[in-house]
């Protein structure tokens, strides 16, 4: 806060004038200054330049060869922790059920939309087609199994792993960079080491750990940098200086293209980046308006071009690889699409006459296109359905006619669809003609009354529907007016009149003037889910926007003008792509079991649960030691500078002190990257996990470490300084406590076996709550379990069986050592899905029962279902389960029942799931799930579920006739 001289005047604390022979002191350790390192009683001689005090010169490149042989040991380290086991489990986790499907897209070419930019999936993709992986596996379930299809996903989790493992020595050498000791340095190491969180995502298909390498190598090359240019002019434009600028930059590159959190690591280097040249600003003595002008242009280069220019290569890479039609094509406009192998069209005559066949298509929603089949509604009107429909198909076809038909030479009206083409002179459709749109399959006309649409039931939505047959006249509620939206439309003619492709217009019903109109709602399975079409008053323009995309009629023939989609380039498809990406990321707003909110990332409340099978379970959890210590040194921090600022406020001086000041500098530079990788996620509604914290956590580990450094050998009034055995057997200490948390929770990392004992000591909140009923009860049952022939089934799962009483000796009186000629059958009563029994098998046991599970299976006690009441919707499923016995009371494993469901983690967030605490809106323009393939008749009608066009190549094929 701003203070006038005189109110300092007025305060009477100025500093005492300097005494006449001052006693000379020792310099201050590492101290660089070209003025004389001399201490005086009063005030302390600064710099004459912009050199900071109490900074010395810490190049990672300088280190003493102890510190390289321990830095190769944590390495070493690291890669044993996060090595081991990684083949298991041997099925698709989590999201991998995404990033190893998009390496199977990329290896066939299909295009796909994501909301993440393409680096990391590129080098999973790398990883795995040097491994041989051929793309033929899908990824498609959580639970899939890997060893059968041989798909090689060991060497697809290997690029995660490497980038866990290297997250270590990077830690130890950015608190080398930092000023920290060598022992603290390696305590931070092994922190990042023997954190459960990280580990988990650095054992599987995920893009977590790419980005945290990437967030820490930039964070590693700014503090060199940073270190560097405090050392004063001596160091500007320097080999150091310009190596560790230039690793900035392509550190902020890499971290961008892996993950848009990477803008949060711009906003940390571009917020101290300002400091710095406000510093140099500030120097006029030595900083000439030429060195200043050098310092901004170098840093403008280095740290948003070169950054920009990997961005863009990536996605260079990326469509070079995606040259065909996929799944997220759909997402692209037109143009966009026309760029894909077999998607372009051939060049279109330009000109819409009246009796053109068309076929229209809408501007918004990823452009479908205006649809009809011979399938009614089973409300309103129940005339025949209209929807949009975002693949080519001859039920797409109309034909625009005048509002009556031509009149011929003897003045009568010419019938027919050809009409049209029997006459001298067709008209052109110009601006305000008005039409009738009739569909060529089905002949009926395109119609709206005052009748509620099917699914959107608003006053101010009408429903549209197709009627009439062949040969009927039609209504005046068949008559649509075409309104040309110049501002949208190609200049020139395509604003007078409709041509192909340039001219967007809307269609307004006469008798209701209501707009033809579609949005982001899809029909119920009797429309095969496809997109709802209204006719609205007052509908957003976009949504109201069509154009004309195929275009025939007899009298334009091969000499007639044509066009065809204006090729976007490079550039246009990498800024659409971006806009897609932006409002499908900004539309993630659906609840998912396993979200939470930022408040509850730094008290480590809940975590994810990634996998379950076979009595064993992955769940995402940080280590407590780790996740706490860190929060409380950003605490430690905030309360620190709250104190200074107070004290500065009232006239102390504690900033002369070097010490003091490079405490407040360095510790806050990690709090701020902190702050910057955590804060913002309060803005998003979108979803939100505990693995969103990862960048955040990275730099309270930093500050943390930086605070132990001051504690134990920088703050002399402690008296730590002194005694570096007791600041070196604490690091010790809190290094083995963080080990023995992470030894407790591994399990739940690795996937390992684990006892319900032991799963239960170590749960200490309700709020972790991963199910300790799913782990067997000893280790000798998993052994019992591994040796029994349920387990050599593939489709065994780690549901509990159902407990049914085993039969009374009464009921079945076999003798010792009696072979049973049929083994005895123990059924339910209801057969809602079994099969009958058969002839030479008996039913000795029924047993009826309710369970109550959660998403994952795992069963659920009568309080947690009472504490469930009113907040989650149940659904009722019916099963029949068979068990097998022998003459003698044996259960005879035949293996796991067909179909049985495999109880595993949720799906990703893109997909669906359920947690109160995510806020929920409306987000117009949502993506349109890919649609069935559009035929007539009863086919049509049938429910059919949409598949990944990576599953087969007939599936694809289908798509694009």
């Amino acid at each position: 806060m701003a203070r006038s001289a005189a109110a300092k005047a007025a305060s009477g604390r100025v500093s005492p004038p300097l005494p006449p022979n001052p006693a000379p002191t020792q310099p201050i350790p590492g101290a660089v200054s070209t003025s004389s390192k001399v201490k005086t009683k009063g005030a302390s001689k600064r710099p004459n330049d912009y050199t900071s005090e109490g900074v010395s010169d810490n190049d990672v490149f300088l280190l003493p060869g102890s510190d390289y042989q321990l830095l190769l040991g944590i390495t070493f380290l690291a890669a044993a922790v996060r090595l081991f086991r990684i083949y298991q489990p041997t099925s698709v986790v989590f999201d991998e059920v995404h990033f190893g499907g998009f390496a199977s897209k990329y290896i066939k070419g299909k295009f796909f939309m994501d909301v993440h930019p393409p680096l990391a999936k590129l080098m999973i993709t790398l990883f795995g087609y040097l491994a041989g992986f051929d793309g033929s596996f899908d990824f498609k379930e959580i639970g899939k199994d890997y060893i059968e299809p041989g798909v090689p996903y060991v060497a697809m989790r290997l690029f995660p792993a490497i980038c866990g493992i290297l997250l270590a020595p990077t830690m130890f050498l950015t608190l080398k960079a930092a000023g920290c000791r060598t022992f603290i340095a390696a305590l931070g190491a092994g922190l990042i080491i023997f954190e459960n969180g990280l580990l988990t995502q650095a054992r599987l298909i995920l893009l977590d750990s790419p980005l945290m390498i990437t967030t820490a190598f930039t964070a590693l090359a700014f503090t060199s940098f940073t270190n560097q240019q405090e050392l004063g002019p001596s160091r500007a434009f320097s080999p150091s200086w310009w190596f560790w600028l230039v690793m900035t930059g392509l550190g902020l590159g890499m971290t961008v293209s892996i993950k848009w959190v990477g803008l949060f690591t711009i906003a940390w280097v571009g917020g101290l980046t300002l400091v710095q040249l406000w510093v140099l600003w500030g120097d006029y003595k030595n900083v000439t308006i030429s060195t200043f002008s050098k310092h901004f242009l170098a840093r403008a280069f280095c740290l948003i071009v070169i950054p920009l220019t990997f961005y863009m290569a990536m996605f260079g890479i990326h469509f070079l690889c995606l040259v065909n039609p996929g799944e997220g094509d759909g997402f692209m406009s037109s143009e966009f699409q026309s760029t894909l192998n077999s998607k372009g069209m051939q060049d279109v005559p330009a000109d819409v006459l009246m009796g053109s066949k068309v076929s229209i298509r809408h501007v918004n929603t990823q452009g479908g296109y205006l649809h009809s089949h011979p399938l009614m509604y089973p409300t309103g009107s129940k005339q025949q359905q209209i929807t949009l429909y975002p693949h080519k198909d001859d039920n797409n076809l109309w034909f625009l006619e005048n509002q009556t038909q031509p009149l011929g030479a003897d003045g009568l009206p010419i019938n027919g669809t050809n009409a049209w083409n029997n006459i001298e002179e067709t008209p052109y459709i110009k601006n305000g003609a008005i039409i009738r749109i009739y569909h060529v399959p089905t002949h009926r006309r395109l119609h709206s009354h005052d009748v509620r649409a099917p699914v959107t039931e608003a006053e101010w939505q009408n429903e549209v529907s197709a009627y009439g047959y062949e040969g009927f006249d039609g209504d005046a509620n068949d008559f649509f007016r075409v309104e040309i939206v110049k501002k949208k439309s190609k200049s020139g003619v395509a604003q007078e009149r409709l041509r192909t492709i340039d001219t967007k217009f809307r269609l307004v019903h006469v008798m209701t003037g209501c707009v033809l109109f579609s949005h982001k709602v899809k029909l119920p399975a009797w429309a095969s889910e496809q997109q709802e079409v209204t006719c609205a008053r007052g509908g957003t323009l976009p949504n109201s926007l069509w154009y004309i995309e195929s275009n025939e009629h007899a009298k334009l023939g091969p000499d007639a003008e044509k066009v065809n989609y204006a090729n976007p380039g490079f550039l246009g498809k990498f800024w659409e792509l971006q806009k897609v990406m932006w409002k499908t990321n900004a539309g993630l707003v659906e609840s998912h079991a396993w979200d939470s909110r930022p408040e509850s990332w730094p008290i480590l409340r809940r975590g994810i649960n990634f996998w379950g099978k076979n009595h064993r379970q992955i769940y995402l959890i940080g280590n407590p030691i780790v996740w706490w210590s860190a929060t409380a040194a950003v605490v430690i921090y905030v309360l620190f500078k709250g104190i200074a600022v107070l004290r500065w406020q009232r006239n102390f001086n504690d900033y002369a002190d070097p010490v003091f000041k490079r405490f407040d500098y360095e510790i806050g530079t990690s709090v701020l990257g902190w702050a910057l990788h955590y804060f913002p996620f309060y803005l998003m509604q979108r979803q939100l996990f505990l693995h969103h914290y990862f960048p955040a956590l990275y730099f309270s580990v930093i500050a943390f470490c930086q605070i132990f450094d001051f504690v134990v050998a920088r703050i002399s009034a402690l008296g730590l300084k002194k005694n570096p055995l007791i600041g070196k057997a604490g690091a010790l200490l809190f290094l083995v406590l963080s080990i023995a948390a992470f030894t407790l929770l591994s399990p739940l990392a690795y996937g390992n076996t684990w006892t319900k004992a032991e799963c239960k000591r170590v749960k200490l909140f309700n709020t972790w709550d991963w199910d300790c009923n799913n782990f067997l009860d000893s280790y000798e049952a998993y052994d019992q379990l591994a040796n029994s022939p349920a387990a050599a089934s593939p489709t065994s799962t780690s549901k509990p069986s159902v407990n049914v009483q085993a039969p009374a000796p009464a009921e079945n009186p076999v003798a010792a050592g009696e072979q049973a000629k049929a083994p005895a059958v123990e059924q339910p009563k209801e057969k809602v899905s079994g099969a009958p029994v058969a002839d030479d098998q008996r039913v000795i046991h029924t047993e009826e029962r309710v369970e109550y599970r959660d998403q994952d299976g795992n069963l659920l006690d009568i309080e947690q279902v009472k504490a469930l009441e009113g907040k989650v919707e149940f659904k009722t499923r019916y099963e029949t389960r068979t068990r097998i016995i022998d003459a003698a009371g044996n259960e005879v494993f035949v293996g796991a029942e067909e179909g049985s469901p495999v109880p595993v983690a949720p799906p990703h967030p893109d997909v669906e799931g359920v947690d109160r605490e995510t806020p929920k809106r409306l987000i117009p323009d949502e993506a349109i799930p890919a649609a069935e393939k559009s035929v007539e008749g009863e086919k049509e009608a049938e429910a059919k579920v949409p598949k990944p066009a990576s599953e087969s190549k007939e599936n694809t094929a289908k798509e694009e006739l």
